[in-house]
């Protein structure tokens, strides 16, 4: 089936009721960060909590019922796996998912929650492929393609019509890229409307394999990376053309940038993302003058990020933003001086967030102690207010944090 505008929209109409039409906002912050406006487009609120809803509904509806009654089987670091499984179930036919051994264990246990049967094998997806294709032709299954598959192409395009319905007068879209599926279904959905749109892919430094196609590069494809959602080494070949044809340009962002989008929505939107959901806000970030003065979309495409994971970038910013900070205070171990710490903290407006009692450190007298004390204030100047009342009351203190501060 040809990939073009009247087939999107036959894709789009297939979804009706089926999938939710996620919402697009605008940013408050990244709009004034560029001097334009930043609207995001939640996929990270659809079923599945990824956009692979799309595409998956299509391909997995669109299979004669000998292929239905056979199962079907995918490939995927988490997201794609879920959206299989969901309609699979719904659609009571067997799926088999296969996952790279270091995916999130959240997209592992939510994917056997549907109901499928996850085998983990490999590191990535690509060291996956190779037990796949053994798989499909042993058990006579179908084969659901993350990303180099019409019919998922068509679907994940149907995102690109809704925003540019709501949005009429985009610039530029930002768009997360991987295998390259969810790009090319937006690109040729919205270049057919609007040619003068700009689309920009978006992958990881760690993961450069569509820019390295695109820019005719070499850069090195290694490492575990926030994004696992688009940490794919060999991107598809359908989409290769695609994005040849309508992509303007690939923009690379590191793992500290992706870090820095993900608790930048989160903080300033309220907005859970994963990895692969945030590089679109990573580039902004990055690079604000680039769409300086532009009405700016970007796909968060995802938001099945690991808790753990979460709330250490959370604290990790805090930490990086001088909000939070480790200390570590000499004192008498007698009875009340825990308490009496923990008060010139707390009236001082600062917030005990773990402490530790350490009396076994070999270079501590036997009536001495050392308490380790992790603090939140409200800023660099905070925490030295704080600092400074613990010494002006006679303990010694000093900052054991990663990153060092003269406190």
């Amino acid at each position: 089936m040809e990939i073009n505008l009247e087939n999107i929209k036959v894709a789009k109409n297939l979804l009706e009721n089926n999938i939710i039409k996620t919402p697009e906002i605008r940013s408050q912050n990244l709009s004034e960060l560029i001097n334009g406006n930043v609207y995001l487009k939640l996929e990270n609120l659809q079923h599945t909590s990824s956009f692979k809803a799309r595409g998956a509904y299509v391909s997995i509806n669109r299979l004669d019922e000998k292929k239905k009654k056979d199962g079907v089987i995918a490939m995927s670091a988490g997201n794609h796996a879920q959206a299989v499984a969901w309609w699979a179930r719904k659609e009571k036919i067997n799926a088999t998912i296969v996952m790279p051994e270091q995916a999130p264990f959240s997209k592992v246990m939510k994917t056997k929650a549907l109901g499928a049967k996850v085998i983990l094998k490999g590191r990535t997806l690509n060291e996956s492929q190779n037990f796949v294709e053994q798989t499909v032709k042993k058990e006579n299954l179908t084969l659901i393609h993350p990303y180099d598959d019409e019919n998922v192409i068509l679907g994940q395009g149907t995102i690109g019509l809704e925003l540019i319905e709501k949005v009429s007068d985009l610039e530029a879209i930002l768009i997360p890229v991987g295998g390259g599926g969810l790009i090319s279904g937006i690109a040729v959905a919205v270049k057919s409307i609007n040619p003068k749109v700009k689309i920009y892919g978006i992958q990881t430094e760690k993961f450069p394999s569509m820019y390295n196609v695109f820019k005719s590069k070499k850069l090195k494809i290694s490492g575990d990376t926030l994004a696992d959602g688009i940490a794919v080494k060999t991107p598809g070949k359908l989409t290769q053309g695609i994005i040849s044809n309508f992509v303007d340009e690939i923009l690379l962002v590191n793992e500290f940038d992706i870090e820095r989008a993900i608790s930048n929505l989160f903080e300033n939107e309220r907005i859970v993302s994963e990895g692969a959901g945030a590089v679109g806000v990573a580039a902004i970030l990055k690079k604000p003058s680039l769409f300086r003065n532009k009405n700016i979309g970007s796909i968060v495409c995802g938001g099945n990020i690991d808790a753990r994971v979460f709330a250490s970038i959370l604290n990790r910013k805090l930490s990086m933003d001088g909000r939070m900070t480790k200390v570590r205070i000499d004192i008498v171990d007698e009875p009340g001086t825990l308490a009496r710490i923990s008060n010139l903290i707390g009236n001082n407006g600062g917030n005990i967030i773990e402490i530790y009692h350490q009396r076994m450190f070999h270079d501590v007298p036997v009536k001495n102690a050392k308490i380790d004390a992790v603090i939140e204030a409200l800023s660099v100047q905070h925490i030295k207010t704080i600092v400074k009342s613990l010494r002006k009351d006679g303990f010694t203190v000093n900052e054991i944090s990663e990153k060092s501060k003269d406190i």
